[in-house]
């Protein structure tokens, strides 16, 4: 049974630039183009490997007019991406190319972490991981097989202090206690991609807010429905926090509840996943809409700002 991320789904301004910035600076694939199903004027954009894989996925609510965000407690401090060791160099060279503001790669917990911003100011990294060559990845014209993105790394929460949330990443969501560096302390699940929650304590300090470059929420895996109700289960019998009834997102089935710290969790299956309504090779290439908004198609589709020329 693998745990870790699921997704990490973000608020951006224009949908267009953010498309460009993801599939053809990162070299991304758009696994999904759909709508947000609790607002169908705006999209909901999924990006991932080539194999849409849960544990690869960041998407996107893009908002034309959308206000910046602020990072702060409670909020998810940065979004890291795993790439082949022997990558970083190539990235480095690819940010400076690209103009893509950014800092120089650090060392964290014996990885090198390469930081830099997308075009809204959301805080992303480019991990250099060992021995993932094989993992599944895309190529574009312009980014070899060899350096592309493998998936989510994991994220960095800025919290006021680690216990609590800790304590539900262990408890519940298949993490176990990796150690810590500095005010840094990790947890690591299972699975390969998306495997590491870094929890940052920061003590009293600006809440986060809300808005362009800024992570709406985090979702973890659960394999079934089985599997998601036991996790509910423990959250109410060991920490006493509810949850919201199950949700269909048509791709998978979700749970959602304020962790502690403040962030916004999501615990969604990895059925029925994306080939669910468009084969493995087409994926991304049409608007998929529910059930419930084919009837409004053409309405949808008008008010929809165009993603190409």
């Amino acid at each position: 049974m693998t745990h870790g991320l699921h997704h990490v789904t973000a608020i951006s301004g224009p949908a267009r630039r953010n498309l460009d910035f993801y599939t053809r600076t990162l070299g991304l694939r758009l696994v999904k183009k759909t709508v947000n199903f609790d607002d169908p004027g705006s999209y909901h954009l999924y990006y991932g490997n080539g194999e849409a894989e849960p544990g690869s996925l960041l998407t996107f609510f893009p908002w034309d007019h959308a206000a910046p965000g602020r990072v702060g407690i409670g909020e998810t401090q940065e979004t890291r991406f795993r790439v082949p060791e022997a990558a970083i160099g190539f990235w480095t060279h690819r940010l400076i190319a690209e103009g893509v503001p950014h800092e120089a790669p650090v060392r964290l917990f014996g990885e090198t972490v390469l930081a830099f911003r997308d075009p809204d100011g959301m805080r992303l990294s480019l991990v250099g991981v060992p021995r993932i060559e094989d993992e599944a990845a895309g190529e574009t014209g312009t980014i070899p097989a060899e350096a592309a993105i493998r998936g989510l790394h994991g994220v960095s929460l800025l919290l006021r202090e680690v216990g609590a949330t800790g304590a539900i990443l262990t408890d519940v969501l298949g993490f176990a206690d990796a150690g810590r560096e500095g005010t840094t302390h990790r947890f690591r699940a299972s699975g390969g991609i998306g495997g590491l929650v870094d929890i940052r304590e920061a003590g009293d300090f600006l809440p986060g807010r809300m808005g362009a470059g800024s992570v709406h929420h985090i979702a973890f895996r659960a394999a079934d429905d089985a599997e998601q109700a036991a996790m509910r289960a423990r959250l109410a019998g060991n920490h006493r926090l509810p949850t919201t009834e199950q949700q269909d997102r048509n791709y998978f089935r979700s749970l959602y509840f304020r962790e502690p710290g403040g962030v916004l969790f999501e615990i969604a299956t990895d059925i029925p996943g994306f080939t669910v309504d468009e084969p493995l090779a087409d994926l991304g290439s049409a608007l998929k809409l529910p059930a419930q908004f084919e009837p409004f198609r053409h309405e949808i589709e008008a008010r929809l700002p165009a993603l190409a020329d």
